[in-house]
């Protein structure tokens, strides 16, 4: 139930992406206001509120908090098909982060609770399939919906869906009994000069944000780019997009968590180097897909990148998850989210359309690409980091 309402997390986040040109025409935007309603209205407040909210799920219901968020972020999507100009559907997208906020970090938490160190990192791969998951769900009903009927349509659909299946999810997901905190014990409130102390917090956080910045706006615009540049149609490109995050993203998530527990039983500085190594492999694959301009090829080019870039998901979050006592994981994982989205999900796709803006004097119909293409070195600055906090992980590492 957790990886289902994840998956519509990812789906009501995503689907704007595949329909993001039937928006830009029908409400008149340009490629900086469309990058805004992906990125920025999204994720401004979905970031800042996950720490109260975290806060909230660790001292009363974790269940209860999921559910009532659910519910939330589901009717702003459905109400994302009734707007009619870039401020409405910006305030609508604000409402869609206002829900999500509370979803991920209590999330983190119960898995947390209900596995063994040993395997939290499989169990949160898992959990994070919800990602290639809901983006390609968003993917492929998206457009058969737009293609169908409308772009308006596939909002109030996806956003009635989850309404539907919030009772279903407080129904069957309970949190699991927590101790007492005993007398003396580090309180909730203390939770952030902890992880302050620590380097490979700071790291991590960093290093998962830069390639959020790539991922997520490449993510977003992409689908753009096979409808400008390859000329295939709002169908075909969800086909397209939904194949490879169905092969390449399920497949390195599931082989991140796996590895990193492998590989982490002996050394726990592999939860940051794993994600390292693969930051640095996938780069000039997903470098040479962009510059590609023949589709079948791109396709190719994007299947082996797409895995290694979504390994980091499983190992880091669960090393987070290990840089404090267990009654603030929830808060913790909300921190670690915040840095990670408001630079990576606020930043991103308004930062590739402003690009892609500012260069199609020079290069017009293909600017787009070339904005895409400016982001990969930030999965470069991403193994950096990630290499960097290796360093210090085993001496931040609470069990």
């Amino acid at each position: 139930m957790l990886l289902l309402v994840y998956t519509f997390n990812f789906l009501d986040r995503q689907i704007l992406s595949i329909l993001a040109q039937g928006v830009k025409a029908d409400l008149h935007l340009t490629d900086t206001q469309l990058g805004m309603l992906g990125g920025l209205a999204f994720a401004a407040l979905y970031s800042t509120l996950a720490i109260p909210l975290a806060l909230l799920a660790d001292r009363t219901s974790r269940s209860w908090v999921i559910t009532v968020s659910l519910v939330v972020w589901s009717g702003f999507t459905a109400l994302c098909g009734t707007a009619q100009s870039f401020t409405q559907m910006f305030l609508f997208r604000l409402g869609v982060g206002v829900g999500e906020a509370g979803g991920v970090a209590p999330s983190y938490a119960i898995i947390s609770d209900y596995f063994p160190p040993e395997r939290r990192a499989r169990a949160l791969a898992i959990y994070s399939l919800g990602i290639p998951l809901g983006a390609a769900g968003g993917m492929l009903l998206g457009s058969w919906i737009a293609q169908a009927v409308d772009w308006r349509t596939a909002f109030v659909a996806v956003g009635l869906a989850g309404i539907v299946i919030a009772p279903f999810f407080r129904w069957l997901v309970r949190d699991k009994p927590r101790p007492v905190l005993a007398a003396g014990s580090v309180p909730v409130a203390r939770v952030f000069p902890i992880l302050a102390a620590k380097p490979s917090f700071w790291l991590l956080a960093f290093g998962a944000a830069s390639s959020s910045t790539a991922g997520y706006g490449a993510g977003f615009w992409l689908p753009s780019l096979m409808q400008r540049s390859y000329g295939l149609s709002v169908l075909e490109t969800g086909r397209f997009f939904g194949a490879i995050l169905l092969i390449g993203g399920v497949s390195g998530m599931f082989a991140g968590g796996v590895l990193a527990d492998r590989l982490g039983r002996k050394d726990k500085r592999w939860y940051a180097r794993l994600p390292a190594l693969c930051f640095f492999g996938g780069a000039p694959l997903y470098l040479a897909g962009v510059l590609s301009h023949n589709a079948t090829t791109t396709f190719l080019f994007f299947l082996i990148p797409q895995a290694l870039v979504y390994t980091w998901l499983g190992p880091v979050t669960t090393a987070v998850q290990h840089m404090v006592p267990a009654h603030m994981r929830a808060t913790a994982s909300a921190s670690f989210l915040m840095i990670n989205n408001l630079i990576g999900l606020g930043l991103g796709s308004w930062t590739i359309g402003a690009v892609s803006e500012a260069l199609a004097p020079t290069y017009g119909a293909e600017a787009l690409r070339y904005a895409i293409a400016s982001a990969m070195g930030l999965y470069v600055l991403a193994g950096v980091l990630m290499l960097l906090g290796s360093r210090s992980l085993r001496r931040d590492w609470v069990d």
